[in-house]
């Protein structure tokens, strides 16, 4: 008995094998290694990797390769083959010019490509080297072509100068020197060197007055006129074929002076003078 109170009086047993040792004095589990973030979902094929991107590539690098190709043979027909290529050159519109001298004036680059050809350029000489031209159009004619389109310049006025006469134009330009009258074109005969007003009109004014003079004739009398005098600024006097003459006055109001005398040549075609100074008032006289 005494023995066995001894034991119970010792340290008391304790139960490793329990769940309080394997809570308390257990050896630690290893961390549990993280986990690798998940890839996003997408959709199939989507991507720069996916197949759709593989399957969209393929006719986007196919087109621009076209593309290239195409520009290339393009660019080499237009500047490199020998199918656009400047083979004739023609030029219209002339009355008094010839076309050998239209043409020279261009020196259009014959054999050059046709897209090359600096229309602007070739227009530019025509202009200066040949100054009774107004305007010239030119223009491609593919596939072999240059085409140009002349406008002439019409003379209103001859200036007497020497033995030959200077044409002038609607605008004023002297723009060619003849050997021979125009027909139909009426000489300019200036006496403005004892006017009052000529210190303040002088020849270059005088000259434009008779200018618009002349440009304002209908075409019928413009025919007949043989000369347009000037005097003074307010005096402008026509000589007309048959030995008749017309008072002006000045240069303003010409395109009514005109319609005036048209109307006046009509309704006495017999008179000898005509007055259209006051083109309300017009007047005729003489037979």
């Amino acid at each position: 008995m005494a023995g066995g109170t001894t034991a119970r009086r010792g340290t008391p047993f304790s139960d490793r094998s329990g769940p309080a040792a394997r809570k308390g004095t257990g050896a630690p589990k290893p961390p549990k290694p993280p986990k690798a973030p998940k890839a996003p979902k997408s959709a199939p094929g989507a991507g720069p990797r996916g197949p759709g991107a593989r399957l969209r590539r393929g006719p986007v690098l196919a087109s621009l390769a076209a593309a290239v190709v195409l520009a290339a043979g393009g660019t080499w027909v237009l500047y490199g083959s020998s199918w656009l290529r400047v083979e004739k050159v023609a030029a219209t519109g002339m009355d008094v010019l010839t076309s050998e001298q239209v043409l020279g004036a261009a020196a259009v680059p014959v054999g050059a490509p046709l897209v090359s050809v600096d229309t602007e350029e070739i227009e530019g000489r025509v202009r200066g080297r040949l100054p009774r031209i107004d305007s010239v159009d030119v223009v491609r004619a593919w596939p072999h072509g240059i085409g140009l389109k002349v406008t002439e310049r019409k003379p209103v006025l001859l200036i007497k100068k020497d033995a030959n006469f200077v044409e002038v134009d609607a605008s004023g330009v002297r723009f060619d020197t003849v050997p021979k009258a125009p027909a139909g074109v009426p000489v300019l005969e200036l006496n403005a060197g004892r006017s009052p007003s000529a210190r303040r009109f002088d020849e270059e004014r005088l000259l434009h007055e008779a200018v618009l003079v002349a440009g304002a004739l209908p075409e019928p009398i413009a025919k007949e006129t043989v000369q347009v005098k000037v005097g003074s600024y307010d005096s402008v006097v026509l000589e007309l074929t048959g030995g008749r003459s017309v008072t002006w006055g000045s240069g303003e109001q010409s395109d009514a002076k005109g319609r005036a005398l048209n109307a006046l040549l009509k309704a006495a075609p017999k008179a000898a003078h005509f007055d259209v100074s006051v083109p309300t008032a017009p007047a005729a006289s003489g037979s």
